[in-house]
Parts: C-alpha cells; structure tokens; sequence
C-alpha cells in the first residue's frame, strides 16, 4: 500500500467526515506500505507498534498528533509526506501506572529526525515531565533527515536539552532497536537506562566507513557499536538481550522497580518471602580466610526476596554488582564488592558504574544497602595514568551527596581508602553492620607488618618467622572482629544467618528519613 497526497472529495455530512477520519487513522496506523513492513521484518524486528503493544498494557495506548505531516521542501520531500512523520509518540500504562512513550519508524524515511518528527517528541517529553511519569524511547532511526538541513540538527538539540531537564526528575529509559548513530546517540546517553538487541542494533558517533576513512581500521557495525561490545566493553549500555520481546519485558520489569518520578517512592508489594528468615547457608557461602573468592550474586540471592533481583552492568566492570531488588516488598539498591572477579577491589570502570547507580538511586528514592568485601583500589600505572583518583572520587561524591536511607555491610575485608568510599559511617551511611568475619583497617596485616616492623624483620636472625609473627600480632590489635565496633565505627556485629531481618528491621526504621543539602545551585562533581 502507497500513501498517496491527494485530498479526498469533501464529505457532505458528519458521518462522512467521520468515516474520513477513520479512513485516515486507518493510514496512519499501516504505515507507508507492505513493502516497507516486509523489509522491516526481514531484519528480523518488529514494527514501531507491534513494539508499544508490547511495552504497554493492552488497549491502553494513546496516541498523539497521530496525523502530523512534515512541511519541508525540495529534493522530493514535497511528494512525500506520510502521516505520523516517522515517529509514533502517546502514553499509556505499564502494570496500571502511566508510562510516556515515541518509537521511530524505520519504514518512513529511516526514521530519520525531521523539525516536525522533532516537534512530536519534544511535545511527549514535555508531557512527560509535566505528568511526573516515565518516559521510554523505542529507538530504530537513522539520525538526522539530510534532506532537512540545520532545521533536524536543531530538532536533536530541543531532545537533549529536554533529557537534561527531565533527568533525576523521572526516569528515562532508552531502547535501541535499530541502528543510532552520530549525534543521536547522545539522547541515550543522557538517560538513565540502555538497552539494547543483539545483531540488530548499533550505537556509534562515528560509523566504520568514517573510522577507515580516517584511521585506516576496518570494523563491522556490530564490532564497532553493538550490544555486546557496549554492554562489555563501553558500559554504554546497561542491559543487552538476544530477542526484541525478551528486552521490552525486561523494560517493564524495571518499570515495576521505579517510581514515576522523584516525588514519589517506589512501588512496594506484599512479598511472601518472611522477612525473619534465616539464611544459615550463609555461614558456608563466604569463606572466612579473606583470600578465598566466592560470589556475591549467592549471597545477595538469599538476602532478597525470592532471591530475584535485577542486575544493572551485569557485565561491565563485573568487579562490583550494581542490582535492584526487593526487600520485605520494599525496592532497595544493592552495591556489592563481586570477590570472583579481580578479587573485588575498586578501579576505574567500577567507581564510575556504582557512582551512577548510587546517583540514580538517590534521585529516585532507592534506599541503598552496601554489601563490602573490597581490598582496595586496584594498583598500577594505568590505573594512576587514567585518573583512578577523580574516578574513584565520583563514588565517593555520589554517596555522601546521597540523601536516600544507607545501610553498609561488611562481610569480610574492608581496607584502606576503599572502606571509606564504600559508604562507611564516616561519610553519611545511616546504619553500619558488621558479619564476625569483618577485617576493617588500613591495610592488609601483611603489608602493615612490612611497613611498620620494617626494621625490626630487616634485623632479626629469623625474618620470616619475625614476619610472620608481627603480622598476626598486628591482627590481634587493630584487625580483630570487634576492634571497630568498640569505638563506634560499627552499630554492630550480627549473625550473618539473620542478616536478612535486620536489613528489613533498619530499612523499615529509616523509610520516613528527611535530610536536606546545602542550599546550593548544584554540586560540582569529579569528572
């Protein structure tokens, strides 16, 4: 079917008009013919609607300025003017709650970004802001409309300036269905959460015929900006997925963890899961010698409800888990140290993927619950040459700028600076716990040993045995389960097999916490 500009004959009475209507929605809704739905599906994705159909609730879609049509001139665009402009946009609801949502449309133009195509989503963001609901992208364009000039370059500026405003106020999720390239894809950039789809979506600045042209490298698209190499490698985006329907009910899923918007508290549920059970496995699952690895992910299981939670950089910098889950219905944040990969110490990919998480949390109204077993940050010239230092201080500026309840676990070793960025008390966590197993101090007992006692192993007849028994003398003074708990660095130590319900127990206490900020402009936070 070809959309065809001619006016039709004028109806004479109202239900000729109507019919009219109807006749026209019928167009919009097609879309620019079946040739153009058969390519789309040949790429293996689905249509711009069939997408909506499938983030919102059935019937629930909404539709706005359904019939806008481009007013642009030359090269050919005159003769070429299909309804909706490329662009679907409208609210409807996500598990009853209210949810704004465009979705470009490959089959008109690319999906490629004209003024008026422009003007529809800078209308749906301003709806979303004004309403204090979500708003989801469902991107699939080709950047901006060439054809149109600076008017579409203009149109990208009016969407990031809008992401800017809406950001921290509600939260902002981008799908990438389709290939996002040049200044497009800095709209993602700006929101809160990325998904993406293997095979079919890309996201770049600049495209493989650019990097060659320029650099002489040869690249795929994928190679260069597909889901894997962004969710591994970039940390653009947040989740990847195999399949279309499988990303966009993960979508909704994390819709159910968020609130509208920053004025708001996440939903809670009735969970079944009883907040005073005990974990005994626990007891086995971290190891108490501080050099055994084990993995965070089976202790955060058991702590949660039902033991799902959502993992957000499941995998990037794997060395620290950033999740969202329940506890006794309520949503919280978890950051954990991971000891299976680079034995959970702090470098520069992980400070920066907590510190977003922390700040997402904050603005939303997660409370955050910081499980530790960090050895430190991670040493060497590279790390020092790429700026662990103001790295490592965006984490360390996200959670004391937090104003959201914090309650910081220690399972094991907490050393050095690493302690102090993790949330500890001393820059604003509300509740510090502490399993038995804890090791809190300035350093591992082995390099304390060497630096302190330097001289006195240096001189002896027997060095080792000299070493070995200053280290466990400097362990039984300053390294001993108790030691910060005896001088109020520690509420307190607990058994770890009831650890869930007492997380619940402070959460539950710090749910109606007020704390207000300086009065400020805003921050100005390590970059």
């Amino acid at each position: 079917m070809t959309v065809v500009d001619e006016t039709p004959s004028e109806p004479t009475d109202a239900r000729g008009r109507v019919a009219e209507l109807h006749a026209l929605r019928e167009v919009a809704r097609r879309g620019p013919s079946d040739r153009a739905t058969e390519a789309q599906k040949a790429k293996g994705k689905l249509t711009a609607r069939e997408r909506i159909e499938l983030l919102l609730d059935e019937g629930s879609f909404k539709e706005v300025e359904q019939l806008r049509r481009h007013r642009a001139t030359g090269f050919g665009l005159e003769a070429k003017r299909p309804y909706t402009d490329g662009v679907i946009t409208g609210w409807g609801t996500v598990e009853g709650r209210t949810v704004f949502v465009y979705a470009h449309d490959f089959r008109i133009f690319g999906g490629a970004l004209g003024e008026a195509h422009a003007t529809k989503i800078h209308k749906i963001m301003d709806m979303a802001i004004s309403a204090g609901a979500p708003l989801v992208s469902l991107n699939d364009g080709a950047g901006a409309r060439i054809q149109e000039g600076v008017s579409a370059l203009a149109g990208y500026g009016g969407i990031f300036q809008r992401n800017t405003r809406a950001s921290g106020v509600i939260p902002q999720i981008s799908v990438m269905l389709g290939p996002c390239a040049g200044g497009a894809a800095y709209s993602p950039a700006l929101t809160d959460f990325v998904f993406m789809v293997r095979e079919t979506s890309q996201m770049f600045i600049t495209g493989p015929d650019v990097v060659k042209a320029v650099t002489g490298e040869e690249i795929s698209q994928n190679g260069l900006g597909g889901a894997d190499v962004h969710a591994e490698t970039s940390g653009v985006a947040h989740f990847a997925y195999d399949d279309e329907e499988t990303c966009i009910a993960e979508v909704r899923y994390l819709l159910s963890m968020l609130p509208q918007n920053n004025r708001e508290n996440p939903p809670t549920v009735v969970s079944e899961d009883p907040v005073d059970r005990r974990s005994d496995v626990l007891l086995d699952l971290v190891p108490a010698d501080g050099n055994r690895p084990y993995d965070m992910h089976k202790v955060i299981e058991e702590l949660v409800d039902e033991g799902d939670f959502l993992e957000v950089h499941e995998r990037w910098a794997r060395n620290i888990i950033c999740a969202l889950a329940r506890l006794d219905g309520q949503v919280i944040g978890i950051v954990a140290n991971q000891p299976q990969s680079l034995a959970g110490v702090l470098d520069i990919e992980a400070s920066e993927k907590a510190a977003r998480f922390v700040q997402m949390c904050d603005a939303f109204n997660v409370p955050i619950v910081t499980l530790l077993d960090v050895p430190g940050f991670l040493p060497g010239v590279d790390q020092e040459h790429g700026g662990i230092i103001r790295h490592g201080a965006k984490l360390l500026y996200a959670y004391c700028n937090a104003t959201v309840p914090r309650i910081s676990l220690i399972l094991r070793k907490a050393y050095g600076g690493a302690y102090i960025v993790m949330d500890s008390q001393s820059i604003g966590a509300d509740l510090t716990y502490a399993w038995p197993t804890n090791e809190i101090a300035v350093m591992g007992a082995e390099g304390a040993a060497n630096v302190i006692f330097r001289k006195q192993i240096a001189e002896a007849a027997d060095s080792e045995a000299t070493r070995a028994r200053m280290v466990k003398e400097y362990k039984a003074e300053l390294m001993h389960p108790y030691y910060a708990a005896e001088r109020g660095l520690v509420d307190d130590v607990i058994d770890p097999v009831e650890t869930r319900e007492v997380l619940a127990s402070a959460l539950a206490m710090l749910r109606t916490k007020h704390a207000d900020l300086p009065s400020r402009k805003h921050g100005n936070p390590p970059q």
